[in-house]
């Protein structure tokens, strides 16, 4: 019965989160902001609510271990999984955007501020709150950099759709889809985490295994959507940014609303060669972008350092 409660519940994340997206990214799009931004910011953000509430549900019932590992197995499967996919599947990889001169500090120094956070075994509130702010100062950095409207005309926008209604962005129907979207999303993340524990109770393995491997990889799925939808319309843009946003919120808003609900215990020296895994993971990210390596073999590159993840994860339970 839990196998089915936890597929249920993941669907539940992932059409709640489908929802979100979806309202969010239509009236993101009516205030012309860039395909990147939508991407690294509202799509990010949505694709990593099922990962923030899992792992903010799983805190809340004092499962540290499963709240962390969800976010670290999203990272490695974000990019080993999500990105190993476009580049294979996509037919023109040429991002207009220069990702690793404008993007990677944002996409190794949060794991490095995570790292430092835990080498005492705990993530605590403040330094939850401190993820928190690093997240806002990404998406400053981000707005910054967005190639839309000026805030004059935004608000000039905000005063129109008022004095419209509903009729300019029909906010009768959008409202209720928001509500029920997110509904979903917390519902989904608690049976969740209830039926991924008793799973793993009754398997007799650890809940870090069902975190890194069965949560991480359901939460990963609407980023994985999402991406390949982008990289199909050949808005690689997108695609990328949703990525390198979505690991980003995941290492700092997921873990530090976590955080903050409730101090996250963690032994580093156990779970080193997770860590190792999402830093590679990393490093090659910044490695492909810095030398504009978007290409098949680059996606089977990463395939192939999921495949070690998995097999070194998965060798004592099979």
């Amino acid at each position: 019965m839990d196998y089915v409660i936890f597929v249920v519940a993941m669907a539940s994340l992932i059409w709640g989160a489908d929802l979100l997206i979806q309202e969010s990214e239509r009236i993101a799009l009516r205030f012309n902001i860039s395909e990147f931004v939508i991407g690294a910011t509202l799509i990010a953000l949505g694709t990593s609510l099922p990962e923030m509430a899992a792992s903010v549900a799983a805190s809340m019932d004092g499962k540290s271990q499963m709240a962390i590992a969800n976010v670290i197995g999203s990272n490695i499967l974000n990019i080993t999984l999500i990105l190993g996919i476009i580049f294979i599947i996509a037919r023109n990889v040429s991002p207009d955007r220069d990702f690793f001169a404008k993007d990677s500090y944002w996409t190794l120094v949060p794991i490095m501020i995570f790292i430092l956070m835990m080498l005492d075994g705990v993530l605590s509130r403040f330094e939850g709150l401190l993820l928190m702010v690093l997240m806002g100062a990404y998406l400053l950095f981000l707005l910054r950099e967005a190639k839309g409207l000026i805030a004059e005309q935004l608000e000039e926008l905000e005063r129109e759709i008022v004095h419209e209604g509903s009729e300019a962005f029909a906010w009768y129907r959008t409202l209720p889809l928001l509500g029920a979207g997110l509904g979903l999303v917390i519902v989904g993340a608690n049976f969740t985490v209830d039926s991924a524990s008793n799973i793993a109770k009754s398997l007799g393995i650890s809940e870090w295994i069902i975190g890194i491997i069965m949560v991480s990889f359901g939460t990963s799925l609407p980023e994985l959507v999402v991406s390949v939808a982008a990289a199909l319309k050949n808005k690689v843009d997108m695609a990328i940014g949703n990525i390198i946003g979505s690991n980003f919120a995941n290492t700092t808003i997921v873990l530090g609303t976590a955080a903050v609900v409730k101090p996250l215990s963690f032994d580093l020296q156990v779970y080193i060669f997770d860590i190792a895994v999402m830093i590679v993971a990393t490093l090659m990210l910044l490695f492909l972008t810095a030398n504009k390596l978007y290409s098949k073999p680059a996606g089977l590159s990463l395939l192939v350092v999921l495949a070690l993840f998995l097999e070194h994860t998965l060798r004592g339970i099979i």
